[in-house]
């Protein structure tokens, strides 16, 4: 059996620059980690999150490092010693006991190294030095030659992450280090080299496809590998001459896998055991959970232009999604318990889909584990995001070498639904003004996205669908973010124009959109010291990363909500504005469901506090964009939309079961005062659709608009119409009263309006940092109530409940404007 030994601690750090005074000579480390966690530990630097301290820290991407330490090992001569190592950032030599063993040119690789003649009885001595990313760039500048990049730094120029030299929501904090764990592993006879599982369905069975190749020492002599999932057990021989097998194993009538919104998620454990033939000594071991699901991803010509709509189980899916960006820029700090809690929170607010977005990582198997058991569809982008890639070598190795590693690691999950070539690239070289930059016949990546990774794909993973980009349209010969054909990006809502022209487009799938607003007050608070907060103030600005974003957060206000004059005022409604632009985009994403199949927006969750397009902030904090996807995600939403010149209300259903219910609906004045209605004794929505009801005219018709509102019920759905922007809209000083009292876990906060109350919101974090609370954007008509429920520790009363701070609502930002 492999004997495994973790090499993860014992471990110092050196600066390898003799100009650097003021660091100690061995400064304690810890592995996994990175240069930034161990500076940090030791009160070396000031914490690059806070205030504009990113700044001073620039210093430690620009320097070379040191990693050492000692370990005792007890070599043998029949067996083989190998350090492993599962992450390494980036540009690294690795010597053992004063001899090179290896050098390394890529963060998203696992290295395996040979140590058998070098290693020694007793102790052992182990060093791992890192150059630094922007030198290593700087000397493949010269040899590929310039490439675009829309973000600072040379993450195209080698595979590091990214974001790691700074993106429009996150800084430049550009690390190295041991990121992921290391160990030495000992073995002899044969051990498993490559394993490749994946787990699909034929008929009614399950079926788990196994591809196995062996690496031996010394005698070959013939083996077995038993597999064994849900009671069904084979076994296969492997000769002596043998190396690489391939099987499939039948699982009898397993229970589907589904998405969460539709079904159960049974995983069963696979095992697998390599052993010796006669003696049956175990060798090596493969442990996994699979989950049984049919998948395809349909690009179908129609009377549309062509498709892009994830089919799980033999259902197309409408996929309600949002992109994930690495949780932390020092990635060695996310933990399994971090993923799960990040996870149940996308789940909480009806996301089924995450997208691990091109410019990161590829995530650690707790990530993708706790997809698998939350029934969260993932799709994982290929790791080129937003720039031009050389082709040749030592880049093009690199990329095959990282995708047939992580291809090979993350393809036995369920969860996982689409490899994907690249974010934003092909885009990019279309219409960001490339082609002139870009000399005739100097490569770009479009060799990665059309030729290797479909390949690769296709060799390793063939059960689960690649697509080129994102946005593309399947086919060069075609724009590649159009609306008629695969997928798209909106990004001219945000950066140009108002978040009302979602409703120009009707995209088949739209994979990225999204609007900003700034981070929890309680995060801002913790993250900036500036005395006073203001939103142009040094640490708030320097949290805002975007070009002009702040110019664009107030532009975007306009027509909508009035200039805020102060910096509370300022805060909400922008996040205001952020929640509603979304649920504006989505609603009438859903609402057309026959053409488009899917919205994921952009972006789910933060790197470090930062004003962005996130909804749930690095903290864990929600925005009131997380509540705004809560409902506009609700598998059953009923929302008010335009439809040939009058209005009409769509249900519209992503339940296993039809939604046939009663709908009525009214005109009404602000005060309560009903001027029209309807009631219509039964609409049916089937499963999986969109079903329009057109409103009457009498209902759509205003007498003084600024006024009056549309309210239609359906069940315990209702939807809102306007027929002017809060602008506009004759909304009163809001009068109310509260009421506290203790429920389990926390206080009911029940609100009673006196008048009518738009989009009402309770700051939890304004009364505890750590409260929580279960929902926002409530509208109440006169003599309504709603009951907050706020899970905190801290004693709450009445008198703590300030309108204006803690309560908030649209009323407050329009009185008296």
């Amino acid at each position: 059996m492999i004997e495994k030994t973790a090499l993860n601690s014992g471990w110092t750090l050196s600066c390898n620059d003799t100009a650097r005074l003021g660091l100690p000579a061995a400064i304690p480390a810890t592995v996994p980690g990175c240069v930034h966690l161990d500076l940090l530990a030791n009160r070396l630097i000031p914490d690059p999150y806070i205030d504009v301290n990113e700044i001073t820290n620039d210093w430690i991407g620009k320097t070379d490092w040191t990693y050492r330490c000692s370990f005792e090992a007890m070599p043998g001569d029949a067996r083989v010693q190998e350090l492993v190592f599962d992450g390494l950032d980036t540009i690294a030599v690795i010597s053992l006991n004063g001899e090179e063993i290896g050098r390394t040119f890529n963060m998203h690789r696992t290295y395996r190294f040979d140590v058998s003649a070098l290693l020694k009885a007793g102790a052992n001595e182990l060093s791992v030095t890192f150059r630094s990313a922007y030198t290593y760039g700087a000397e493949m500048e010269k040899h590929y030659g310039y490439r675009p990049n829309n973000y600072p730094g040379p993450g195209n120029l080698m595979r590091k992450m990214a974001c790691n030299f700074g993106w429009d929501w996150g800084p430049t904090l550009v690390t190295a280090g041991l990121w992921k764990p290391l160990r030495l592993e000992s073995w002899d006879r044969a051990r498993l080299a490559e394993t490749r599982v994946s787990a699909t369905l034929a008929g009614g069975d399950g079926l788990v496809k196994v591809h196995a190749k062996l690496v031996r020492h010394g005698d070959k002599a013939p083996c077995k590998l038993i597999a064994e999932i849900g009671g069904v057990i084979k076994t296969v021989a492997i000769t002596a001459g043998e190396d690489e097998i391939a099987f499939e194993l039948a699982l009898p009538s397993p229970q589907l896998w589904w998405p969460h919104h539709l079904g159960a998620q049974p995983l069963y454990p696979l095992t697998l055991r390599l052993v010796e033939d006669g003696s049956d000594d175990l060798l090596d071991s493969y442990q996994r959970e699979l989950g049984f699901r049919s998948l395809r991803l349909d690009t179908a010509a129609d009377k549309h232009g062509s498709a892009f709509t994830f089919v799980i189980n033999d259902v197309p899916l409408f996929i309600c999604g949002a992109n994930w960006i690495p949780d932390d820029c020092f990635p060695p700090r996310v933990t399994a318990e971090r993923y799960a809690a990040r996870i149940e929170e996308a789940k909480a607010a009806n996301i089924h889909m995450l997208r691990v977005w091109g410019g990161g990582i590829f995530e650690a198997d707790e990530f993708y584990e706790a997809c698998d058991r939350a029934g969260m569809l993932v799709w994982q982008d290929f790791l080129f995001a937003c720039a031009a890639y050389p082709e040749e070598e030592p880049l093009r190795s690199e990329v095959e070498a990282e995708v047939r590693d992580n291809v090979v690691r993350l393809m036995p999950h369920a969860s996982l639904v689409l490899w994907n070539g690249n974010n934003e690239n092909i885009w990019g070289f279309d219409e960001w003004g490339w082609r002139p930059i870009i000399k005739a016949g100097e490569s770009w990546g479009l060799g990665y996205y059309l030729d290797l990774l479909p390949k690769l794909s296709v060799e390793l993973d063939p059960d689960r669908p690649y697509y080129p980009g994102s946005p593309y349209s399947g086919s060069m010969e075609i724009e590649p973010n159009a609306d008629a054909h695969g997928c798209k990006h909106i990004w001219d809502v945000w950066n140009d124009v108002g978040y009302e022209v979602y409703r120009n487009y009707i995209p088949r799938f739209c994979s990225e959109f999204g609007w900003q607003a700034p981070a929890a007050w309680a995060t801002i608070e913790e993250s900036v010291h500036d005395a006073p907060l203001t939103p142009q103030s040094n640490g708030v600005f320097h949290h805002q990363k975007a070009t002009q974003g702040n110019d664009k957060l107030i532009g975007g206000l306009s027509g909508h909500l009035p200039e805020p004059r102060t910096m509370d005022d300022w805060h909400f409604a922008t996040q205001l504005n952020q929640a509603r632009a979304i649920r504006f985009g989505v609603e009438h994403m859903r609402s057309h469901r026959d053409i488009c199949k899917g919205a994921v927006v952009w972006q789910f969750n933060d790197c470090w506090p930062v004003t962005s397009w996130a909804a749930l902030d690095s903290a864990g904090r929600r925005k009131p964009l997380w509540y705004a996807l809560k409902a506009a995600y609700d598998p059953r939403l009923l929302t008010i939309q335009p439809r040939g010149g009058g209005l009409a209300a769509v249900a519209v259903n992503e339940r296993t079961l039809f939604w046939r219910a009663k709908i009525s609906g009214k005109r009404l004045k602000l005060d309560g005062t009903v001027l029209a209605q309807f009631e219509f004794w039964r609409l049916l929505c089937d499963r999986f659709e969109a079903k329009e009801f057109p409103l009457p005219e009498d209902i759509v018709t205003p007498d003084l608009p600024k006024d009056e509102l549309i309210v239609v019920q359906m069940l315990d759905r209702r939807a809102f119409q306007y027929f002017v922007e809060d602008i506009e809209l004759a909304l009163p000083a809001p009068r109310l009263t509260v009421d506290v009292t203790s429920i389990e876990g926390g206080y009911g906060v029940k609100v009673t309006a006196q008048n009518f109350l738009k989009d009402l919101c309770l700051m939890a974090d304004r009364l505890d940092p750590d409260a929580v609370v279960d929902s926002m954007l409530v509208t109440l008509l006169p003599g309504e109530s709603h009951v907050f429920a706020v899970k905190t520790a801290k004693a709450i009363a009445a008198d703590d409940i300030v309108v204006g701070t803690v309560l908030r609502s649209a009323n407050d930002l329009v009185v008296g404007r």
